[in-house]
């Protein structure tokens, strides 16, 4: 049985010299959770498997990626370290592997042009290759063509593909856009949904099942963490391979060995 990963992410901006971890709701309502190179070098102590580090405003702001910061967190980390944020060429991803991280999560610059997946997939390997995927609910469902799933509540929705995070809202059907994603080539997907993100309310467990279900990719559930019982749910019935939090860890709600100990006791593998 291949174990669950526990990830925590860092999402990163350039408001302070040296760059400062934030956290919101929304990607919106940003506070700060400290300095990224410090919460790097704590959870890599604490156990973590991976880390995510997302400079959230990179797209945005249409600039590239802080690779000073992401050399002095692969300084001080030992653990796989997947970077985010402005990624949009190849060029930009061989500077970032090269200051020390393992693989890119690439998400608005695949979206505008898809060969960008396949073109780095074939010259750094899958195995680097994240697409990352934010998704909204929408319930307009006049359109046939899109994949429905049925929410909580019994609610029918699809999932629209948003970018430059989370702002700009695509057209695209989440599902439909993973399956095309891992058909070019990518290695995983770290999926969060921007109706739970920083709510603190749990996994989208829909869209994270849906996935898991379609793909033979590995999915990364990221969005709503509010406790490690959400973690449960995500690994249990969302079928996720790995699950993606940030303000339980950085405000020290839970360490990384408490949360691995307690899925270790509901019966979910993971490395200890």
């Amino acid at each position: 049985m291949l174990t669950k990963r526990i990830i925590p992410c860092l999402d990163v901006t350039l408001d302070k010299a040296g760059g400062c971890v934030v956290k919101g709701i929304e990607f919106v309502n940003l506070k700060e959770a400290g300095d990224p190179v410090k919460l790097a070098k704590r959870y890599n102590e604490q156990g973590a498997d991976e880390l995510v580090f997302l400079d959230i405003t990179a797209s945005h702001e249409r600039r590239g990626t802080m690779i000073d910061v992401i050399e002095r967190t692969a300084d001080e980390v030992f653990i796989p370290l997947t970077v985010g944020g402005g990624i949009s060429s190849t060029e930009s991803i061989r500077n970032i592997l090269r200051a020390g991280a393992d693989k890119v999560s690439i998400n608005t610059a695949a979206v505008k042009n898809p060969d960008f997946i396949k073109e780095s997939s074939d010259i750094f390997g899958s195995q680097c290759i994240v697409t990352a995927i934010d998704c909204r609910r929408n319930t307009d469902i006049r359109n046939n063509t899109k994949t429905i799933i049925e929410l909580e509540d019994g609610t029918k929705a699809w999932y629209e593909v948003v970018i430059y995070g989370g702002r700009t809202p695509t057209g695209l059907d989440t599902v439909q856009w993973a399956q095309k994603v891992e058909k070019l080539g990518s290695g995983e997907i770290l999926l969060t949904s921007m109706d739970k993100d920083g709510t603190k309310d749990g996994y989208d467990l829909p869209i994270t099942r849906t996935l898991s279900e379609t793909l033979d990719i590995p999915i990364i559930a990221s969005g709503g963490a509010g406790n490690i019982e959400h973690m449960v749910d995500a690994f249990t019935k969302g079928k996720a391979d790995a699950a993606l939090a940030a303000s339980i860890f950085h405000f020290g709600e839970y360490t990384i060995s408490e949360a691995k100990e307690y899925l270790k006791k509901k019966g979910v593998a993971v490395r200890i």
